[in-house]
């Protein structure tokens, strides 16, 4: 009489990998074959078996959800707290680790970090960014113009409000680049409208060369007031100062690697 097939025969092999992939248990099966083999020539327990398995399945889907919000957060360059340097930084080292703690988030609390242009506030902003969704955040990255073209999109069908408290339901929204250049009256509306479905739900962090009391310079002064009043009522807010970090690296050489003589 033939001895019963074990898991680690061919045929056997390639039914749990057929029955992974009904079940969609894509990382299970990508690690069944080599750790059904080491169990087998190492006597593991049946239930390290299924202990190694479940964990390799379970670590899969976390970096892939991980990965997914990432790109749904659609993050400009990539920038994170791995080559921020926070001694070049004049924002305080322990502010830094607060803001970098993210219970402010959780707090659903906004973060205003205003400066001269080159003084970091981009980075930081895409480093807490990245920072949260290693974290289990949702996040969303915009430009003020790209909720402008969000208003006009949506004012087609009167879908507007609808649209932007759908966009503040995420943990983390981060609006880059404020008073870089003029404010279109459909960008002003749309981070009112941001900021107004946001208010005391969910986190707003936003950059900008001007000081949000200044915000009257760059849209209507009704918009501006209503604005800032929800914008600030719960905030931390930031300031940045000195040189320019990009202009002190290309003066220093680093901007660029050098060429070949």
């Amino acid at each position: 009489m033939s001895p019963a097939p074990t898991i680690a025969d061919g045929a056997a092999l390639d039914e749990v990998v057929g029955l992974c992939r009904r079940l969609r248990l894509k990382y299970l099966r990508e690690q069944a074959p080599e750790v059904i083999l080491t169990a087998r020539a190492q006597r593991w327990d049946p239930g390290e078996v299924l202990r190694v398995l479940l964990t390799a399945e379970t670590e899969g889907r976390d970096r892939s959800g991980i990965e997914s919000r990432r790109r749904r957060a659609h993050f400009p360059a990539g920038k994170t707290f791995g080559s921020w340097i926070e001694s070049r930084s004049s924002v305080p080292a322990a502010t830094q680790r607060a803001l970098r703690s993210l219970e402010w988030v959780t707090r659903a609390e906004n973060l205003v970090v205003a400066g001269p242009q080159g003084t970091g506030k981009s980075h930081l902003l895409e480093a807490i960014g990245h920072h949260g969704v290693d974290q289990g955040l949702s996040v969303a990255w915009f430009s003020v113009e790209d909720l402008g073209t969000l208003v006009r999109r949506h004012r087609v069908d009167d879908t507007v409000s609808k649209a932007f408290v759908a966009l503040a339901s995420k943990s983390l929204t981060l609006i880059d680049d404020i008073g870089l250049l003029p404010i279109s009256a459909d960008a002003a509306e749309g981070l009112y409208r941001l900021v107004d479905a946001a208010y005391e739900r969910r986190s707003l962090a936003l950059s900008t060369n001007l000081h949000p009391s200044g915000f009257d310079q760059l849209m209507d002064k009704t918009v501006a007031s209503a604005l800032v009043d929800r914008l600030l009522h719960h905030a931390h807010v930031i300031l940045t100062d000195g040189e320019s970090l990009r202009l002190a690296d290309a003066r220093a050489g680093k901007g660029v690697v050098p060429l070949e003589s």
